[in-house]
């Protein structure tokens, strides 16, 4: 498995949150939070479990090609609705880190912004990766046009 978080354990924790905006609240509301959310768990419980995470902002753009609910052409929660990935060890580390007594605070905070109130759905990993190089993508696709044709035989 390419790690595509470095050190990043094979058996770790994905967690999920999906905050929808309400309306009298802004992105940059959302960013001011999140971040001291996210430097006081990087702060402190980057020794307990803590490996890592990202916030992503939706776009408003649903792939077509991707899709297969219908031909939208733009997400109505654009620039509403916000996902809050991190990775931990494991579930009880990351559990821990919410009862800790600098998060409640800050945690809160965030819980202000929710339209959605908020549900955080924990995920063990099975695959992450990452892209080829221009050199790693040419060697794979060789590799492919010649083992298919061999198998084809």
């Amino acid at each position: 498995m390419n790690a595509l978080i470095n050190d990043f354990p094979s058996d770790g924790v994905v967690t999920i949150n999906r905050v929808i905006l309400r309306p009298e609240y802004t992105v940059d509301d959302l960013q001011e939070r999140v971040a001291l959310l996210c430097e006081n768990v990087k702060t402190y419980h980057s020794d307990t479990g803590f490996i890592g995470g990202f916030v992503a902002l939706n776009s408003g753009n649903i792939s077509n090609e991707g899709s297969t609910i219908g031909q939208a052409v733009a997400s109505p929660l654009k620039d509403k609705e916000a996902l809050i990935v991190t990775f931990w060890r494991s579930f009880e580390d990351h559990e821990q880190s919410h009862r800790s007594d600098t998060f409640q605070p800050l945690f809160k905070k965030v819980l202000e912004l929710c339209e959605n109130g908020n549900e955080e759905i924990a995920y063990n990993m099975l695959w992450s990766g990452k892209g080829y190089t221009p050199e790693e993508a040419a060697a794979a696709r060789a590799a492919k046009e010649k083992y298919a044709k061999a198998s084809n035989a």
